[in-house]
Order: C-alpha cells, then structure tokens, then sequence
C-alpha cells in the first residue's frame, strides 16, 4: 500500500467522528432531560407533601411548597389547597424546564393530603 493511501484514511476516520458527533450530543441531551423530567416530578411530590402538612396546621402553605422545591424549580412552582372537614389536599404544579431545543413538556402534578390540626 503507498505511503499516500494510508494518511488519506486518517482523515477519513475523523471526518466520520465529526458527523456522528451532534448524534451523540443530541442522545446524552435526552438522557439529562429524562432525568430532569423524574426529578422534577419528584420535587413536586416532596413540595405537596410539604404543602399539604404546612395547610394542616394552617400555616402558609403555598410558601412552604416553593421553598420545598430546588432553586431552579421554585419559580415555576404553584400549590393550591382544597379544604375538606377532615382534610385538606394539596396539589403542587411544577414546570418542567426543557434542555433539548424544540421539546416543550407539560408540567408535572402531584397531590398529597393530610388530616387537619382541630
């Protein structure tokens, strides 16, 4: 084989990794979302549950659910309360923030009830 062929060929190798490259990125981008999307979906559990034992002693409950949630998430963090005669139910609506461009998600919900302090 000439000693020409053979450096041509290098140059092909990383012209291939080149052009797989922004695959790659684009699957490693999805795996953060995914794990953004169950975290977020998580903090929303710990800000109704929150919620829902700060409304059972009638304390501020909407402030107790955002600082429940990380940082980040807190602004996008909305509790409402709904009063039973025994109970009260809090449900906690947390945006989830989007890293992959073009991908909106909806956010997520989750409730949580606790008795009330008579």
């Amino acid at each position: 084989m000439p000693y020409g062929r053979k450096s041509r060929d290098r140059g092909q190798v990383a012209l291939e990794y080149l052009g797989f490259l922004p695959i790659l990125l684009l699957v490693a981008m999805a795996a953060v979302q995914l794990g953004l999307i169950a975290y977020t979906a998580q903090q929303a559990g710990t800000a109704a549950r929150t919620g829902a034992r700060s409304a059972s002693l009638r304390d501020d409950f909407e402030q107790d659910c955002r600082k429940a949630v990380s940082g980040f998430l807190a602004d996008g963090t909305d509790c409402q309360a709904a009063y039973g005669a025994d109970d009260v139910t809090v449900t906690s609506t947390v945006n989830i923030p989007s890293i992959v461009p073009f991908w909106n998600f909806d956010a997520a919900h989750k409730k949580a009830t606790m008795p009330l302090d008579h």
